[in-house]
């Protein structure tokens, strides 16, 4: 029995890390008015007709706080970078030319800003909604230990662990919304 709690509490931090990661990375997808080469993950490129992520066809830098500047690893697709630029919801105007393309980001009014501070909350929410939700699998699989006849104080304290290891990655969580937040809201 106390192979299996061990097992249950491993999976809900493992499970865990990974909903604090994607959180994190959902996060670092919005923008906050300074340009990032991770504003342009989603960005899918039609690469010889598959549609291939921009940091495989692509080097992207930041020449300055608000420019982001695309050089492909071929020429011939800068046409092909510039319309999935204007196809995707970026909001962006690409400038290209024999090199790449310059993609200037422009300040964010402060009614934006509120909107994003909000996807911020929403996103953060989410990730707690994901923690909470392992807890709640996780302290289901050790009452059925219990009912399996394991003994009632290493259930108790298999809970308790796993109450502790929630409440570690909501405050980090809380941590990665509040640093976005001030991000966001800073000129």
């Amino acid at each position: 029995m106390d192979e299996e709690i061990q097992f249950y509490l491993s999976e809900a931090e493992e499970s865990m890390g990974k909903s604090l990661q994607h959180t994190g990375l959902e996060l670092s997808r919005i923008r906050a008015g300074k340009a990032t080469p991770a504003m342009l993950d989603s960005l899918r490129v039609d690469y010889y007709g598959t549609p291939t992520p921009i940091s495989q066809v692509a080097n992207v830098s930041t020449p300055d706080a608000r420019t982001l500047f695309i050089k492909p690893w071929e020429k011939n697709i800068i046409a092909e970078v510039v319309k999935a630029i204007k196809n995707s919801d970026l909001g962006l105007n690409p400038q290209s030319d024999a090199e790449g393309v310059r993609l200037n980001i422009p300040p964010m009014t402060e009614e934006r800003r509120r909107e994003l501070v909000k996807q911020v909350k929403n996103e953060s929410e989410a990730g707690k909604v994901r923690i909470r939700s392992i807890r709640k699998d996780v302290n289901d699989s050790l009452r059925k230990l219990l009912k399996d006849g394991a003994s009632e104080d290493a259930i108790k304290d298999a809970e308790a662990k796993v109450q502790k290891a929630t409440d570690s990655y909501i405050t980090q969580i809380d941590g990665l919304m509040s640093k976005k937040e001030s991000e966001i809201m800073t000129i």
